[in-house]
């Protein structure tokens, strides 16, 4: 903004010093890295200099390693992208105040826009009023706790451990040239059954969880490889998902976590602040006169870029959640192909890892001595020659052969019905219908999983590439096209 209007005063008011930063690494896909680069170069120039690059995902579950590439990613760590912003912004003249905390919008009389960029916990939309704002809070089940090392990974590593407490799993990714990232998520249960939540995390930010450390280090012995996890403010938590329906009020306008958050596995809440801040300027220079313009400019480009990401994010989330029931139920190869597929269908991963791809079909083949969608089902008495099914005009669900289906004995959940019918004793497949189509193909996932039945899910467009993702992963036995 400063270079954009030389002639402005801008003010920074941080409440940490300059050389303080909690957390590692903060990840760029090389998307956003083009977009952000066009605004300004500081970021690239970084990534260049002191970041690190990758192109391949690998998921290792249960002693075997499968690898995605395709998906071009860079990371820095935190705190040495927050000190070339500072020198970047200093240099065009802004003034920049650190160890200055300022709690609410009355104290900035003087000054004609205010942009609160204050975090999740954010003070100035509590004073506006989180009512006003339209902001609504959706917190995650799952536990999650942020760790440096100095073990350096390859690039973005998914690892899995079952201890005997249960399930843990790590997002480790190099950010510099000695220290990865090293994120651990499980599920409640597990980490209180592992005596994990004696830590006190009302206290204030600085001290870390040290006996967490010990055990994830313990747990992790082998993939760690004699490295050690660094702590930093690293403690407990639940991601929580935050939702504004409205990012001003009179001169306030917000951007990043105080107004939306999208969980880490897709959506870097810093990429995501960066993306604000770029809309913001290019709407403040085009009306500087009218605030009411530029913040209705700002939102109109912003707001959606984070709803993309934040739909995006969803089954991710999701997914996280679960992620110790489908790391028990799948071999390592249906298990890595569900969790790239929770955001990506199986066409868009042949087109960026044709060999990943061909790889996970070829398990399949091994196995069922066909294409996915080729390959038979055995319904009770009945016998459907492949995977996606169709209804007809008279409600008759048929194969592309010809071949009709009875479904007379099917035991049918209809999700836009509130109260749901029980299991017939004698019923020989379950269909999922009615309600969004992310919460009935989960439906149909908690049933493929816990239920001896095949079960087949309803799409209004369902396509072979969709089908065959479903059916590939193991959300579904197969899918009914409407």
């Amino acid at each position: 903004m400063k270079k954009r209007c030389p002639e402005w005063q801008i003010t920074l008011f941080e409440r940490n010093q300059a050389d303080v930063a909690f957390g590692f690494g903060v990840v760029f896909s090389d998307a956003t890295l083009r977009k952000i680069h066009a605004a300004d170069s500081v970021l690239t120039d970084g990534l260049a200099a002191y970041g690190t690059h990758w192109e391949t995902i690998d998921v290792v579950s249960k002693g075997e390693t499968y690898s995605f590439g395709g998906n071009g990613m860079a990371a820095i760590h935190r705190r040495v992208l927050l000190r070339l912003l500072q020198e970047k912004a200093g240099d065009a003249g802004v003034e920049l105040r650190f160890g200055e905390f300022v709690p609410t919008p009355d104290r900035l009389d003087g000054y004609d826009v205010i942009v609160a960029g204050d975090g999740a916990n954010s003070a100035f939309r509590t004073a506006v009023g989180e009512v006003e704002l339209g902001h609504v809070v959706e917190q995650a089940s799952a536990k999650f706790i942020w760790f440096g090392t100095d073990r350096m990974f390859d690039g973005l590593t998914f690892l899995h451990r079952r201890s005997e407490h249960g399930n843990f799993a790590v997002h480790a990714y190099p950010i510099s040239a000695d220290v990865s990232t090293f994120i651990v998520e499980t599920d409640e249960d597990t980490w209180r059954r592992a005596g994990l939540d004696e830590f006190d995390v009302t206290q204030p930010p600085g001290p870390s969880d040290e006996k967490t450390r010990a055990y994830i280090t313990k747990l992790f012995a082998g993939e760690l490889q004699g490295g050690q996890l660094l702590t930093n403010n690293s403690r407990w938590g639940n991601f929580r998902t935050r939702r504004t329906a409205t990012w001003h009020a009179g001169n306030v306008v917000f951007l990043g976590d105080a107004v939306h958050t999208a969980h880490f596995s897709v959506g870097s809440g810093t990429k995501m602040a960066m993306e604000d801040a770029i809309a913001l300027a290019d709407a403040l220079a085009a009306h500087p006169d009218d605030l009411d313009a530029a913040f209705t400019e700002y939102e109109s480009v912003a707001q959606p870029q984070v709803a993309r990401v934040q739909t995006a994010a969803r089954p991710s989330l999701r997914w996280w959640e679960h992620f110790g029931e489908y790391y028990q139920a799948f071999e390592p190869w249906q298990f890595a192909f569900h969790f790239f597929s929770r955001s990506i269908p199986l066409q868009k991963i042949r087109i960026r890892d044709t060999r990943f791809a061909e790889r996970i079909e070829a398990e399949w083949r091994a196995r069922h001595d066909a294409d996915v969608l080729d390959t038979p089902l055995e319904i009770g008495s009945q016998r459907a020659p492949g995977r996606l099914l169709t209804w007809t005009s008279d409600g008759e669900l048929i194969h592309a052969s010809g071949r009709e289906l009875d479904i007379a004995r099917a035991h049918i959940i209809d999700l836009d019905v509130a109260q749901r019918s029980a299991e017939a004793p004698d019923a020989e497949l379950v269909i999922l219908t009615g309600g969004e189509e992310e919460a009935r193909i989960f439906e149909a996932e908690r049933h493929a999983l816990t239920g001896e039945l095949p079960v087949l899910v309803e799409l209004v467009d369902g396509t072979p590439d969709h089908a065959a993702t479903l059916v590939l992963s193991g959300r579904a036995h197969a899918v009914i096209s409407r």
